[in-house]
């Protein structure tokens, strides 16, 4: 036979290009089964390449089967070609159609396109545009430059010791927790899936807010939890209502989030948190203490976490710095006794191993240079005065006339308002205007939506996040929001 015509092209190596040619020619019938090709020194001479070139694109058709090799003799195209084994899958996929068979968990996350939103007051997102890259930047070459071979291989799957140790002197300054381990993951929702992974079997309890954070829900749900709503009101959860459900039921776990409850934003009093803890302890429940965003509190000093009173080491206590970095840093942490904490980083490394080292030295870096305090002062300041900003300009709605209420939140990055009309009406015509917020309906499990709301139309509460997004910014999609019902 006769070479294949090729015009080569500059831009990717000839050996490719013969790959190609050669494969669709045997793909097409062009080059029948059992046809000799020209010996490779012949087809180097009449495409003017090195004879190594042709040899390469050979043996390439040869492994992926379109070629077979005879020994000091030329490649000869293949009887036994690949096309047909795709065909006879195609055939075969025509009769019984392959069907992947998941398991009943149903974990699917209905992520939101911010981009097509103007106003977007989503209320676990910082304000980036503050973020200070450059000091982080000098962080991210220091860690660099530093990195051991240690760090960098399979070891200290827990988390680089570096920014363990910065973390807790950190949180025993500003949080009152002593403590002497930590476990480092990928933001707070991968600490709560070791949490569920570790402790739940299919059909267990576990008790949640009824208004509460979907993905905690769906991390509990994955791993087989039945959950047990527990009512709230303008204090938190209910202790009531929680005995009444550990008298009726064995609960595994409790997940709290005590200090700006997600998302209405209320502070769990004291009195109700040590209720809480002793029932606990008493009906034998471990506690997850959600501690997301504990920086940000205006009105006083935020009340010390839970875990930071717990003789009997039932609290597990997890904390991020998604709200102080951003989402993408992918840093959080949780501590729990040591058998608790042993099985979850046992955990660990069978999901994802360890974070990712040079985040974690920069992280540590950053703490440990002072920029992280700073940073921390800065952005409290900001986000206290837009707290204010957004409570006066609801207020001002309210003194003309249109119908809403709140109480304003001791802390937090959002606040939790009431509205005396239809809320789906108000968010459908807030989206047209391009502008996002979420309503009530968002954050019930299903099955309280079934059994303690008759429809969403007696929903009746939206939060709006004040924290990235300037006050003027805010201001202007609040006018949006309620332009249908101010003077």
């Amino acid at each position: 036979m006769q070479p294949l015509e090729i015009t080569f092209s500059e831009h990717k190596a000839k050996y490719e290009q013969l790959i190609e040619v050669y494969r669709s020619a045997i793909k097409s019938a062009e080059l029948l089964p059992g046809t000799q090709l020209p010996s490779a020194r012949y087809l180097a001479d009449f495409y003017g390449v090195n004879r190594h070139t042709v040899m390469m694109a050979m043996q390439s058709l040869a492994s992926e089967g379109w070629l077979n090799t005879q020994l000091r003799k030329a490649y000869v195209v293949s009887d036994d070609l690949p096309i047909e084994s795709s065909a006879a899958y195609g055939r075969q996929e025509s009769k019984a159609p392959f069907s992947f068979q998941f398991s009943t968990s149903n974990y699917e996350f209905n992520e939101v396109d911010l981009s097509q939103y103007q106003y977007i007051f989503a209320g676990g997102l910082p304000d980036l545009s503050a973020f200070p890259k450059q000091a982080f930047k000098q962080s991210m070459n220091m860690a660099a430059r530093q990195f051991n071979a240690q760090d960098m291989h399979y070891a200290n799957s827990a988390g680089v010791d570096a920014l363990k140790l910065q973390i807790m002197r950190y949180l025993s300054q500003a949080r009152a927790l002593d403590l002497d381990d930590l476990l480092i993951c990928n933001g707070s929702q991968e600490a709560l899936y070791l949490v569920a992974k570790a402790f739940i079997n299919k059909g267990d309890c576990v008790a949640i807010e009824t208004l509460g954070y979907p993905p905690a829900r769906m991390a509990f749900e994955s791993c087989g939890a039945d959950l047990v709503d527990i009512k709230q009101d303008e204090q938190g959860i209910c202790v009531m209502d929680l005995e009444a459900q550990l008298k009726s039921r064995k609960i595994k776990l409790l997940y709290l989030t005590p200090l700006h409850q997600y998302p209405t934003t209320v502070t769990l009093p004291v009195s109700r948190r040590l209720q809480i803890y002793q029932l606990c302890y008493q009906y034998g429940v471990v506690i997850i203490e959600d501690d997301y965003d504990h920086e940000f509190h205006y009105q006083c000093r935020p009340l010390q976490p839970m875990a930071a009173d717990d003789p009997a080491g039932i609290v597990i206590y997890i904390s991020t710095f998604s709200k102080i970095m951003c989402a993408g840093a992918r840093i959080g942490y949780l501590h729990a006794a040591p058998i608790v904490m042993q099985r979850l980083k046992a955990l660990k490394k069978l999901i994802n191993h360890k974070n990712d080292v040079f985040m974690q030295l920069a992280v540590a870096h950053w703490m440990l240079s002072g920029e992280f305090e700073r940073h921390l002062k800065r952005m409290t300041k900001l986000y206290k005065q837009r707290w204010q900003a957004m409570s006066d300009q609801l207020i001002e709605l309210q003194r003309q006339g249109v119908p809403i209420s709140f109480t304003k939140p001791d802390g937090g990055m959002a606040i939790w308002l009431h509205c005396d009309f239809d809320v789906q009406t108000l968010k459908s015509s807030a989206q047209k205007k391009r502008v996002y917020f979420q309503s009530e309906d968002e954050f019930y499990h299903l099955n309280s939506l079934r059994s303690l709301r008759p429809s969403t139309e007696a929903m009746r509460h939206i939060r709006l996040g004040f924290a990235a997004q300037t006050p003027e910014q805010a201001k202007l999609g609040i006018q949006k929001i309620f332009s249908d019902y101010s003077a």
